[in-house]
């Protein structure tokens, strides 16, 4: 066990140093996530709901939404503003009966140690607690925030039990609860003799949890019958990615300091010269252009069209006058 503070109890006169430690700890069997097809982890990335980018941690800030739809962003400047407890002292408010306190208010437990010199004092606040089947209500600053919280005794150790505040406590608003039930006098005896049938003494350790018993029994079963794999290794980084992702970060950066990002460099400078010429010489001309050229030579042929057609056909005319003539006076001849 490691201490996670330190700090002293003070009620009255009386100052007990003591390190605080965690007094539970969760044994569940815990899961990843892996891609089914070859084990890999799946990784969650923080991703922003607006833009769809994936935000690193110090991009990351403080946001609290409305009721009316307002999001108020808090920097550091305004955490800063807030009254922060950073004191090492456990200051006993006042001493309550055992039986007044709601378990419903009870939160983590963590065990006090004392230091070397305050195991008197420390002895002596825990038999006084005992004899008088009170716990004591205190006030004690943890991770920069005050909280309640109980002293209590177990066994031989004191037992800091910190607490919700009250206003974190939700009421049961059912209706039914409010119904009218007629319990009938066999009705209630047949339950007490019930309850007293199953009644004893809690004994912690005659309970274990068997859901958690039997996972491990069935990964260790297919772990012996050859249900496993060698756990595989995370392919590396892509380097262009990583560029890209830097580009990228730098010129928003720029962007974001009010300067001018340079232009990306055309794909084509990055060819070399011989294979640009040809793609240079294939450059098509203007369509526009071209489609009026074309548009008007179709005219111009239209209306030479109708003209070759009249001149042949005068032609023709002239041919077959002209035959006969030149017969008559070939036969004359």
């Amino acid at each position: 066990m490691r201490a996670i503070w330190t700090g002293a109890v003070s009620f009255g006169l009386v100052n007990v140093p003591v390190r605080l430690y965690a007094a539970t700890t969760n044994h569940d069997i815990r899961f990843h996530q892996v891609h089914e097809r070859d084990g890999g982890r799946i990784r969650q990335k923080r991703t922003c709901s607006v833009c769809g980018e994936e935000v690193q941690y110090s991009e990351i800030a403080k946001g609290y939404e409305t009721d009316d739809g307002q999001l108020i962003m808090l920097d550091d400047d305004d955490l800063s503003t807030l009254p922060v407890a950073t004191g090492h002292e456990i200051d006993v408010v006042q001493f309550v009966p055992s039986d007044q306190i709601d378990a419903l208010l009870l939160d983590k437990s963590y065990y006090l140690e004392p230091e070397n010199k305050a195991a008197k004092p420390y002895a002596l606040l825990r038999e006084a607690l005992r004899e008088t089947d009170r716990m004591a209500v205190v006030k004690v600053a943890l991770r920069q925030r005050e909280t309640l919280a109980l002293l209590r005794v177990r066994d031989d150790a004191i037992v800091l039990q910190t607490m919700l505040w009250p206003d974190e406590v939700r009421e049961p608003d059912f209706e039914i609860l409010r119904t009218e039930v007629e319990l009938r006098p066999q009705e209630m005896q047949m339950a007490s003799s019930l309850v007293e049938s199953l009644s004893g003494d809690f004994e912690s350790d005659q309970f274990e949890d068997s859901y958690r018993e039997a996972v491990a029994n069935l990964i260790e079963y297919k772990r012996e019958h050859g249900g496993g794999r060698p756990t595989p290794e995370a392919a590396p980084a892509d380097e262009g990615d990583d560029m890209t992702d830097l580009l990228t970060a730098l010129r928003r950066s720029v962007e974001a300091a009010g300067g001018t990002a340079p232009a990306e460099e055309p794909a084509a400078a990055s060819a070399p010269a011989e294979e640009a010429a040809p793609a240079a010489e294939e450059k098509p001309k203007p369509r526009s252009r071209t489609k009026k050229t074309s548009e008007k030579a179709e005219e111009q042929a239209a209306e030479e069209k109708p003209k070759r057609s009249r001149s042949r056909k005068k032609t023709d005319d002239d041919a077959e006058e002209t035959a006969p003539s030149k017969g008559r006076r070939s036969k004359s001849a």
